[in-house]
């Protein structure tokens, strides 16, 4: 069994003296992990960090192995590490990516959105909405999107301001009536385009981080959402009004 297919290093660790099990993303094959040979040795090393892009061959004698990758490189992203707002974003993405993804389903659509977000944090753009925007299409890639659309007592599409904490679905504020404080806030950074204050953003981020708990967290075994999804939003409560 063998493919051929450029992917994105999610994560890598280190495997017996020199080899390390690389995990990726790739657009045909989703998450996929493999042995690295000499992955954990000076010259592979570099290859191994997160975001950056490599072409992939995996092999393996069944379908159900590990297998084994042979890799190239086709792009470092070393332009990342002299931003530390950018590189938390990095980490925020791929691992939430790592966590979230079923092993080895396609990712069309993710794996592009997902390219394209980490291009803006690259290029130091301003792109703290981009990753919110992405967050709020991973939940809905997995089957637990929100509906900002109207709200969910009335119908209305004007004066939303509330989200359900339950159905993830907007409320109004005359739809929310004597239950507005049980529902959290829908910040405008959710709604609007031409919010780009990284403390607005960071909560927004907060009430996503809410169904990746309550949602997402239930069906990946319970397990506590990834630390460098926190370490982001410490960075962004504390940015300037824009980056």
């Amino acid at each position: 069994m063998s493919w051929t297919e450029e992917g994105m290093v999610l994560s890598a660790r280190r495997h017996g003296e020199s080899d390390a099990i690389l995990d990726v993303l790739t657009r045909d094959h989703g998450r996929h992990a493999g042995v690295v040979r000499g992955g954990g040795g000076r010259r592979l090393a570099p290859l191994m960090q997160p975001g950056t892009q490599l072409s992939l061959t995996w092999r393996a004698r069944l379908e159900d192995h590990l297998g084994h990758f042979s890799v190239e490189p086709l792009r470092a992203r070393a332009g990342l590490l002299a931003d530390p707002l950018a590189l938390a974003g990095l980490g925020a993405v791929t691992s939430l990516l790592g966590y979230a993804l079923p092993e080895r389903e396609s990712q069309h659509g993710l794996y592009e959105a997902t390219l394209a977000l980490i291009d803006l944090m690259e290029t130091g753009a301003d792109w703290p909405l981009a990753y919110l925007r992405w967050e709020m299409g991973l939940l809905d890639h997995l089957g637990f999107g929100l509906d900002l659309t109207c709200c969910a007592a009335t119908g209305a599409s004007s004066d939303l301001a509330y989200i359900s904490p339950k159905t993830g679905r907007a409320v109004s504020v005359a739809g929310a009536g004597d239950w507005a404080d049980r529902l959290l806030p829908l910040p405008p950074a959710m709604l609007r385009s031409d919010v780009s204050a990284s403390p607005e953003i960071a909560r927004a981020l907060t009430v996503t981080g809410h169904f990746l708990q309550k949602r997402l967290a239930p069906a990946s075994g319970d397990k506590p959402l990834p630390p460098a999804r926190d370490r982001l939003l410490s960075r962004l409560a504390r940015a300037p009004s824009s980056v």
